[in-house]
């Protein structure tokens, strides 16, 4: 079997299985892929790239912030804080091992704002709780090129938010990269996947699951008036990620939840006592709670 097959099964094996235990489930399939023979390393890398997971939180002791953990901001067992730029926990680098991956200073820069930006963003949108944070990276092919904005860059906007009771959890993974096109315009390719886990606390009824929307964007970078280019790329990464979030939860709510009443209707009926409008309510509710 290819390695293209290889991969090709793995995934489709991810479209059947539970998405409530896509977690465990991956780490089980890693560990069977790590036990075999062949480019092991490297479809265990693909395959921890393509199949999203529920979004975790560390706390960084420096700043005294949550942040989000990712593979963007993953070296070995330990995750870089975008408040701090540090590691947790600290990564151990021997003579022979490169050190882990950080952004140039050019970016890291960006990044803080980026962080502070998406911050008010999600105390704005999510009604003050939740977790963003943003990683950002160089996309330049030549490791001796200089890095600048005007080169373009990639980076990813992680937001999470879990209800009070416990019940819900929504994350979302907004992937994107930047291409300049000229000195005044640049392509913004986002790739959005929304992680949902929804559950009725009086009821057997649950729903989870992914869903991932591509965009792409042309957009001026407006140097004008004060402002400069790095909040032209942060206005416009904020337009973007808002839009793609709205039509998200648009499509969640009017589309799939609307074909979840017509299964609950037709074929379940009245379970446990309760009305399926009641049920298919909290779900809905639960939705316009994250």
């Amino acid at each position: 079997m290819s390695f293209d097959e290889k991969l090709d099964s793995g995934l489709n094996l991810f479209r059947r299985l539970d998405p409530k235990h896509v977690k465990k489930n991956l780490d089980d399939v890693c560990t069977l892929v790590q036990n075999g023979s062949g480019d092991t390393d490297q479809l265990t890398s693909e395959l921890l790239s393509s199949i999203d997971v529920p979004l975790e939180s560390r706390k960084c002791s420096e700043s005294g912030k949550e942040f989000l953990c990712c593979d963007y901001n993953r070296d070995g067992d330990s995750y870089r804080s975008p408040w701090s730029n540090k590691y947790y926990p600290p990564v151990t680098v021997d003579d022979d091992d490169a050190p882990p991956p950080y952004p140039s200073a050019i970016l890291r820069d960006l990044e803080v704002k980026a962080n502070e930006s998406f911050d008010i963003y999600r105390d704005l949108y999510y009604e003050g709780s939740g977790v963003s944070s943003v990683y950002l990276w160089d996309t330049a092919e030549d490791e001796g090129e200089p890095t600048t904005l005007e080169n373009g860059f990639a980076g990813v906007v992680l937001l999470s938010k879990e209800t009070d009771d416990k019940s819900g959890k929504w994350d979302s993974i907004h992937v994107f990269e930047i291409i300049p096109e000229s000195s005044s315009t640049a392509t913004y390719n986002i790739t959005t996947s929304v992680i949902l886990d929804l559950a009725s606390p009086a009821s057997s009824l649950s729903l989870s699951g992914s869903l991932t929307r591509q965009m792409e964007s042309s957009q001026s970078l407006s140097v004008e008036g004060g402002v400069n280019l790095e909040t032209s790329h942060l206005i416009n990464l904020g337009q973007l990620v808002e839009k793609a979030e709205y039509n998200i939860r648009n499509l969640l709510q009017e589309v799939y939840f609307d074909k979840l009443k017509d299964i609950i209707v037709k074929d379940l009926r009245s379970i446990g006592g309760r009305t399926d409008d009641t049920k298919q309510a909290e779900l809905v509710k639960g939705l316009q709670g994250l």
